[in-house]
């Protein structure tokens, strides 16, 4: 598996064979765990005690961002299977209890010791599985129906304090059809996680249905046996040497500068919305093959794709990008629920204007030695490195990009059971996120963007010449980052024909500021310029001009000077 959860196309042994010196030195630090720096290679011990137990770097910082906002659902992480075929419903709620007896997170809720936050699992929990049945209504109407009530359990806040952090609810859309919703906070889970409750269902759905026992092993360790851990080893010095590491790598960090379509608030309402991505099956084989000849993975070649998107967007060669990794290092927890991921910072220098080929060797080699320190808890790295602290900014980046692999089963037959989906919240955290999923269908995902900066057009727009952008690498990888296509055939005619047709004649014998007095002459009264509630009209503007251009006249401005302007964009 690769840092997203893809399948290599080749053995670790063949793609060091093929590495340079130094991509093999940084290669063989990500597979030889438990060098200088790294976690102990012994296994994590279970806790000595059964009391409250304190939290992962992850989860603190989580804590501390909900004290923030607590009434907010910011960190609601909702998401809904939908079942096709006869249900057992009965079995269904047994499985899920069962899940959350096997995973302590599920029971876990939040207090405060001695002024620092502590984790308290409860030894039992009974989830209800409330039943919504909609089957009475028309299609239409189900259907609209079920959104609503998708959104509204995602927008319902958790009780990090009261709990439970885990909350189900079963629409049933028809007798052969239902749809489960999953809402858990994030303080306990991940996307990785949702891909184990997922399978772990469908296992244990199809025992109890058939009338026999779960067929799974009890779990060698729980989440805070894990964040005990992470306690102790990180605070005996193991980050010394991957933190000096990061302190090199992100010097001087720039700031993404996107275009927006609104200034950026000085407090972010968080609002957002998104837009759907789908990239189709041959390209992201395409993409894939690309990445096979350069020793890159296909998430390497989809960021340095992103990445070059954002050059040309921002004119910036020095692009910065947050990614989260699963953050399962060790084998122990790979079948666990809880909250592991953690955010790498990708910063990839595509200055020089080299061919796509080697932009995805440059954002390979930046993500092997990102990935080869990224024991890092990124909190630890906001702490070391002390941005500059502004309410309206994340620290460190301002665009998250994420490639999944969708859980390959759930357990269930395939008639019975549709992968997992992602519940949309109306919230952005990020100026812009772009999670992509890779399926049989190819990549599917969507583009999360925060509505105080951008209006729906714009990023539809983006979205197309993403996917613009992603065609002309498969045709030719080689070219050069500028040359790259981003417009559509259909966008290219809109600006080169509609657009830009031949311009309507006028006064060529006339300078601009003569065909503007004509204009205020004409419509004194007319509205020239307007900003919010104030309005200039032709006749006034035409007169502050004119005062404008005497008090040059006066200080020596005459034609062919240059006459310097710094004011604030206003009326």
């Amino acid at each position: 598996m690769d840092a997203n959860g893809a399948q290599r196309t080749e053995s670790a042994a063949e793609r060091l064979a093929r590495m340079s010196p130094e991509r093999r030195e940084l290669a063989a630090r990500l597979l030889a765990r438990g060098a200088d720096g790294e976690a102990p290679a012994g296994p994590i011990p279970r806790r000595g005690t059964r009391g409250p137990a304190p939290l992962s770097f992850a989860q603190r910082r989580l804590w501390v961002l909900e004290q923030l906002t607590p009434e907010s659902p910011f960190y609601n992480e909702t998401h809904s299977l939908s079942f096709s075929g006869p249900l057992d419903v009965a079995a269904l709620e047994r499985a899920l209890n069962e899940i959350v007896r096997r995973h302590e997170a599920l029971r876990t809720t939040f207090t405060e010791g001695a002024g620092e936050p502590l984790q308290v699992v409860a030894p039992a929990l009974i989830l209800p599985l409330p039943v919504v049945d909609l089957a009475a209504m028309t299609e239409d109407v189900r259907e609209d129906e079920a959104r609503r009530l998708a959104r509204e359990e995602a927008q319902r806040r958790v009780d990090l304090h009261r709990g439970p952090l885990i909350r189900t609810t079963l629409l049933r859309l028809s007798p052969s059809e239902h749809r489960l919703l999953v809402t858990i906070h994030h303080i306990v889970c991940d996307g990785w996680s949702m891909g184990v409750l997922a399978w772990e269902l469908g296992v244990l759905y199809r025992a109890f249905a058939a009338g026999k026992p779960s067929p799974l092993h009890e779990l060698p360790v729980q989440y805070a046996d894990f964040a005990e851990w992470q306690r102790r080893w990180l605070g005996n010095g193991a980050l010394s040497e991957p933190l000096r590491y990061w302190r090199t790598r992100l010097a001087d960090l720039p700031e993404l500068a996107l275009p927006a379509d609104h200034p950026r608030p000085a407090v972010p309402t968080f609002r957002g919305d998104r837009r759907a991505v789908l990239i189709p099956p041959g390209v992201r084989a395409a993409l894939r093959a690309l990445g096979e000849t350069e020793g890159a993975t296909l998430f390497m070649v989809m960021l340095a794709a992103f990445q070059t998107l954002l050059c040309r967007y921002t004119g910036e060669a020095d692009v910065v990008v947050g990614a989260p990794v699963a953050g399962r290092t060790r084998k122990e927890l790979e079948g666990l629920i809880g909250f592991f991921v953690n955010t790498l910072v990708l910063r990839t220098d595509l200055s020089g204007n080299p061919s796509f080929r080697e932009a995805v060797r440059r954002v390979r080699d930046a993500s092997l030695g990102a990935f080869a320190h990224q024991d890092v808890p990124f909190e630890k790295l906001v702490e070391t490195l002390h941005p500059a602290r502004d309410l309206a900014r994340n620290p460190l980046f301002q665009v998250i990009f994420q490639l999944f692999a969708t859980p390959s089963t759930t357990g269930l037959s395939p008639e019975q059971v549709v992968p997992v989906n992602w519940v949309g919240t109306g919230i952005a955290k990020f100026d812009l996120r772009v999670d992509l999923h890779d399926t049989r269908g190819g990549l599917s995902g969507f583009v999360e963007y925060s509505t105080d900066l951008f209006e729906a057009a714009t990023i539809a727009r983006m979205v197309d010449h993403f996917l613009v952008l992603l065609q002309g690498v498969v045709r030719d990888p080689d070219q050069r980052l500028s040359a790259l296509p981003l417009l559509s055939p259909g966008e290219r005619r809109r600006l080169l024909e509609e657009w830009g047709a031949a311009p309507s004649p006028y006064p060529r014998d006339a300078c601009v500021h003569h065909l503007f007095q004509e204009q205020a002459a004409r419509t004194p009264e007319a509205a020239a310029v307007v900003e919010g509630e104030r309005t200039l009209s032709y006749a006034e503007l035409d007169r502050r001009a004119g005062r404008l251009a005497r008090r040059l006249q006066a200080l020596g401005a005459g034609p062919g000077a240059r006459v310097a302007v710094c004011m604030e964009r206003s009326v």
